[in-house]
């Protein structure tokens, strides 16, 4: 867990930063530092010096920075403030420039998270099912149900508009709120989902919700020395039944096995032709120890094309940032509580799991990397977004704000940040090692 965490943040903490630095060395802006995490109180694991910028990597992971010349930041470096301006500061160059350059770490992570969803939709998923080809409608598990939907409907748009792919009907798009079109009987009808619902979908998984009919899971892996192994399951076996239950779904599937730890689960597959029975015991943890995959059947599945991926690794990536924004609201709201929603680095540790996949790596650093665009854009004084709101006031009244007040600002943008970080780790120990 700790070093898919630490080598997500590296990776997006350093494309952030990167997006800052060539912006200000388009601009012509000395950049005197470039760090990947932070160096508090001076310590680093090493740096270097190349030209006018010192490179290193410090030892507190919790975030990195660029020291850009001429600029309030979290340094505070005073001293320097006090000196005229000279022309390769940032205090010198036009707000336009300036609000390039502080927005340009966000929009490098947009770009980023676009990539890797884009990414992982090619090498990773490489099709999809086309809700045209669900021809014999959805199954309704017991929250599907739950709403109105049920067996053989066919959901025919989402919020009046009609969408190619089956999963998007398992998106935030759908829990947060949302109006399904379902064609039952030869009648078209609408179906409300609840703002509320995705706490539902939280507690009992998506899986839970509906499925195609001809889906299973298809093995994709077999660790070695695992219950799986054990019982003689193959790559390439699809799993048709747990314990008697038909798995539509992988939530399902991971739920019943979960469900079990300690003892024997009963799998009817499919190999080939023949269908058989294995029963692994699974372990402590809930596992069997295979990695797998939806496989739907009869129902023929769509190859991704460059352009189509790069279509939908766009929908999928606004749509993280939608539903963040959505989630925020409902704290802010007083519908959530913020200590359930958010999560500080120990729960996003252990949202990457204990299990290095390729495959899950990479959706939850195209997903944080959209996280980290949006909580950056924020208009508070610290984080980029508190430098572009400044900016912006500046470039409307065309009267540049004291730096006496961005210090001011800047040190209650890191109070502010401070708590909160403080509030997260804390929860987070709470949550996960007390409570």
């Amino acid at each position: 867990m700790a070093a898919q965490l630490i080598l997500g943040l590296a990776i997006l903490v350093t494309l952030h930063e990167l997006g800052h630095f060539l912006a200000a060395r388009a601009f012509g802006i000395r950049v005197e530092k470039f760090y990947l995490f932070f160096d508090a109180w001076g310590f680093k694991f090493f740096s270097f010096r190349r030209g006018e910028t010192e490179y290193g990597v410090g030892w507190l992971p919790l975030g990195g920075y660029v020291k850009i010349a001429g600029m309030i930041d979290e340094s505070m470096d005073k001293e320097a403030m006090k000196l005229p301006p000279q022309p390769w500061e940032f205090r010198s160059k036009p707000a336009w420039q300036r609000l390039v350059v502080m927005t340009a770490g966000v929009i490098m992570n947009v770009i980023l998270g676009i990539a890797i969803y884009t990414m992982v939709l090619m090498k990773y998923d490489q099709h999809y099912l086309a809700n045209s080809s669900v021809t014999d409608g959805i199954y309704a598990f017991e929250l599907g149900e739950k709403v109105g939907l049920k067996q053989g409907d066919h959901v025919v748009a989402i919020n009046g508009k009609s969408f190619e792919r089956f999963d998007d009907l398992l998106s935030s798009r759908v829990y947060f709120g949302s109006r399904l079109t379902v064609s039952r009987n030869g009648q078209l009808m609408d179906i409300q989902i609840p703002n509320d619902f995705y706490k539902e979908t939280i507690k009992e998984g998506k899986g839970n919700f509906i499925g195609p009919f001809q889906a299973n899971q298809k093995v994709d892996s077999i660790f070695p020395g695992s219950p799986a192994n054990a019982a003689g399951l193959q790559k390439g076996d699809r799993i048709y039944s747990v314990n008697g239950v038909h798995t539509f779904s992988i939530e399902e599937f991971r739920n019943i096995i979960h469900s079990n730890n300690g003892r024997p689960i009963r799998l009817q597959i499919l190999r080939g032709n023949d269908s058989l029975i294995v029963q692994p015991i699974a372990n402590d943890s809930g596992l069997i120890g295979i990695l797998y995959h939806p496989d739907y059947g009869n129902y023929p599945v769509t190859d991704y094309s460059v352009l189509s991926a790069v279509r939908f690794g766009t929908s999928d990536a606004m749509e993280a940032i939608t539903s963040n924004i959505k989630g925020l609201r409902q704290i802010f709201t007083g519908k959530e509580k913020a200590s359930e929603s958010l999560q500080g680095p120990i729960g996003i540790a252990t949202i990457y799991g204990g299990i290095w996949d390729w495959h899950r790596f990479w959706r939850i650093t195209g997903l944080l990397s959209m996280v980290l665009a949006f909580m950056n854009i924020l208009p508070i004084p610290a984080l980029d977004g508190g430098h572009v709101l400044f900016l912006t006031v500046e470039a409307v009244t065309r009267k540049k704000l004291s730096d006496k007040f961005l210090e001011r600002a800047q040190i209650a943008g890191m109070i502010i940040l401070l708590t909160l970080m403080a509030y997260s780790i804390g929860n987070d120990i709470w949550k996960h090692f007390i409570n």
